[in-house]
């Protein structure tokens, strides 16, 4: 029993000891000690925004945990620190690592239906709201309201005097 206790303690000592996931990604991230902290080039970090982790599937590269992934980031910031434009550094990695990974469609083609029918059904449906709400707010036009006869309306005012009466005797 107490060889089980120990061995369970040892094992709970080395999970908490255990670096977390996170610091093996932030030790390839670290920025030279001689630089300061890192900032990336504005390009790049576009650039970063528009494409699709190759490494991790289902995730941008901006938020890819992989060391291969934060790899590909730092080479976009260099080549964007030469001089190299937004676009040819999407369309160098998409090059590299295939057009599947562009996070927005061409705006060519066939894909522009991609950005035409999404804005369209927008319009479409703000200005079918609009005339409902104006149509319900417009006053509703029906038949004139039909003239009470003389007998109606002593009825009616012979049942109103009979339900006040009522009333007045149950207080």
């Amino acid at each position: 029993m107490r060889n089980a206790l120990l061995s369970v303690l040892a094992l709970a000592a080395l999970l908490l000891a255990a670096p977390a996931p996170g610091a093996a990604q932030a030790q390839h991230e670290r920025p030279p000690a001689d630089k300061g902290p890192h900032t990336p080039h504005p390009a790049a970090v576009e650039a970063i925004h528009r494409i699709k982790s190759p490494f991790c599937p289902g995730f941008m590269l901006e938020v890819c945990p992989s060391p291969y992934a934060a790899a590909l980031r730092d080479t976009l910031d260099i080549m964007a620190r030469e001089g190299i434009e937004t676009d040819s550094l999407v369309e160098w990695a998409l090059g590299r690592y295939g057009d599947t990974l562009s996070a927005l469609p061409p705006v060519r083609g066939r894909s522009l239906i991609a950005w035409i029918v999404p804005p369209a059904v927008v319009i479409l449906g703000v200005t079918a709201v609009v005339l409902a709400l104006r149509r319900m707010r417009r006053p509703h036009e029906g038949p004139p309201p039909e003239q009470v006869s003389e007998a109606e309306r002593q009825r009616l005012d012979d049942a109103l005097r009979e339900l006040k009466a009522e009333e007045e005797t149950q207080f």
